[in-house]
């Protein structure tokens, strides 16, 4: 539970109500600093303090930076596989290869390390987009190939995915 004056949230209700919906263009440092956008820190305000773990995606040429309070449930989940099991100790590395937890420093920024920067082919400008609870970290030019709409039956796919969601169910 996170305490903030009045309201207490849990986590996840938290995430709902900062509703990271927003893309935002930003650029990152021959150091490896990215500054977060002062609308995105605003929204991530109730859990900033908690830090950030950054990994690389498991899909896409891309970082994922999870809230480190999400990270835990994703790790429980992780611990949970059997490590006799070579294909379950296969993934857990993977999955967790070249994983930094990271907070922001005093101006904002989180600091990504170069083997990162070199798995996503991060350059100077950079997109943070929304995914679910998490944010992806994408080089903007790679960014943009993945988006183009031209690529993709958006029309289709998006039937196929969401088409079934809003489906009621029978409560007599």
């Amino acid at each position: 539970m996170v305490n903030n004056a009045k309201k207490f949230y849990t986590f996840d209700k938290i995430l709902l109500l900062i509703s990271l919906d927003e893309t935002y263009e930003c650029k990152i440092d021959a150091k490896g600093r990215l500054p977060l956008p002062t609308a995105l820190k605003r929204q991530l305000a109730e859990i900033v303090e908690d830090g950030f773990v950054l990994k690389r995606s498991v899909f896409q040429s891309c970082l994922e930076l999870y809230p480190k309070r999400e990270w835990a449930k994703v790790n429980d989940q992780l611990n949970k596989l059997n490590r006799n099991v070579k294909k379950n100790v296969d993934l857990i590395r993977l999955y967790k290869a070249g994983l930094k937890v990271v907070d922001l420093d005093t101006s904002g920024r989180i600091q990504i390390s170069k083997d990162l920067i070199s798995f996503a082919g991060l350059d100077k400008d950079v997109v943070l987009t929304p995914s679910g609870y998490i944010l992806e970290i994408w080089d903007k030019e790679s960014y943009e190939k993945v988006v183009d709409i031209s690529q993709v039956d958006i029309a289709s796919l998006t039937e196929e995915v969401l088409g079934g969601i809003n489906e009621e169910e029978d409560v007599s």
